[in-house]
């Protein structure tokens, strides 16, 4: 029997059980599809993090009070130091140290011509933003007036909230900050005052700076009720090969009631979780790749049972084995050939659609808007993909097949 043949017969065979052939071909795109789907979104994740790992300087070193928490930059320790002006003296005296920026921090409610959006606030001395961000620049205009407590730098994502038809604010314009604090006898205490944009940032990439409102330290320390009380300290290295040496040597000062986090330890624990995550998540994947080729198994073994005279009567006119062995494995690898391609097509969709939801964290934790993350399905990984996808759906079609091939003409024919 001719290939064109073959494969017409095949093709028939399948549509003869339309509903079972739809059935397993649907299990075929859905582990395909689910593996596209999750490989794109590993691949944009990872290139999102290398992004915002590539807008921190190398040599800067985050320190804050107790043994911090990669993930969110929160004090995890109850045995913690509070950080104030002697604190970033010691700090300063170590070697290899190049200079030692405090900040305070908080969020604020922000109003802007009776428009409010919560905020978060980064009050430091403006202008060393460089230091921890090398790639900063602003919008044509703005200005850094580091010593002025009522001048406010603001983010881009404040400037331009997600679904806003028109800018939150501009070059120029005052805006009120109101914060809120408790007092040791319990009392609350609102905080407003009211700053002049002056500078307006553009995306820079690190998530946490383009959703604050920067200010100077005095301004902070007063919006914020911080008392002189630091919540974290960027401490520069001479050079990026003298990090490790100066968190090291922090460490050694302090112990654990200070914590010392470096930009590229906190992409590494990062890249760790969404690696496993993404890896747990894969398996899945591939499981429903798995129950597609036990699908075809079922279908292509049924329908031996049912075609036995078909295939006794094709032997009695001279049909082959290796005929009826390559007539089952066509069918499973139609079955195959269709499920891949319309798996991958449909992951791609899926995964732009699944990446509407997909939110990162800000670097340096915290909440804030979310975050799109488009996918990255690389050629090569779609291929691996499809003939996975493929070469499953042919082994499942093996058994079938050679259970058909093997059946004795004699024996089929006289079966009801």
């Amino acid at each position: 029997m001719n290939p064109k043949d073959l494969f017409l017969l095949s093709f028939e065979a399948l549509v003869d059980r339309k509903v079972r052939t739809l059935l397993t071909i649907l299990m075929v795109v859905l582990g395909c599809s689910l593996v596209v789907v999750l490989n794109g979104l590993s691949a944009g994740q990872s290139a999102f993090l290398e992004k915002q790992f590539n807008t921190l300087a190398a040599n800067v070193i985050f320190v804050g009070s107790g043994q911090r928490s990669l993930s969110s930059f929160a004090s995890s320790s109850s045995n913690s130091l509070i950080i104030n002006d002697v604190i970033l003296q010691k700090i300063k005296s170590l070697p290899n140290i190049s200079d030692v920026i405090p900040e305070y921090t908080g969020s604020v409610q922000m109003n802007s011509q009776g428009n409010t959006q919560r905020a978060s606030i980064v009050a430091i001395d403006p202008s060393k933003l460089a230091v921890e961000l090398p790639n900063l620049e602003y919008v044509d205009g703005s200005t850094v007036n580091p010593s002025d407590r009522a001048s406010a730098l603001v983010g881009d994502t404040i400037v331009n909230p997600p679904g806003a038809d028109s800018a939150f604010v501009v070059l120029g314009q005052t805006i009120r900050a109101t914060s809120s604090y408790t007092d040791s006898s319990g009392k609350q205490t609102t905080v407003i005052k009211n700053f002049v944009v002056s500078g307006i940032l553009k995306p820079s990439g690190n998530t946490m700076i383009d959703r604050s409102i920067i200010i100077n330290l005095d301004a902070g320390n007063e919006l914020l009720h911080k008392q002189n009380r630091y919540d974290q300290v960027i401490v520069a290295a001479t050079t990026p090969d003298d990090v490790d040496t100066v968190q090291q040597e922090i460490t050694g000062m302090f112990g654990k009631t200070l914590g010392a986090t470096t930009p590229k330890a906190i992409m590494a624990v990062r890249q760790q979780a969404a690696s496993g995550n993404a890896a747990f998540i894969l398996m899945v994947g591939i499981i429903a790749l798995v129950v597609g080729a036990v699908g075809i198994v079922t279908t292509l073994y049924n329908s031996v049972t049912e075609r036995i005279r078909e295939i006794g009567t094709m032997k009695a006119i001279g049909a082959q084995n290796t005929t009826i062995l390559a007539l089952f494995i066509v069918e499973a690898s139609l079955i195959g050939i269709i499920g891949a391609t319309l798996g991958m097509f449909i992951g791609i969709g899926g995964g732009y659609i699944m990446s509407i939801f997909t939110t990162s964290s800000p670097m340096g934790g915290g909440g804030g808007p979310s975050v799109h993350i488009p996918p990255i399905f690389a050629l090569m990984d779609l291929i691996k993909v499809w003939v996975l996808s493929f070469t499953l759906s042919v082994i499942a079609g093996m058994y079938p097949a050679w259970k058909a091939s093997k059946l004795s003409p004699m024996v089929a024919l006289r079966r009801e």
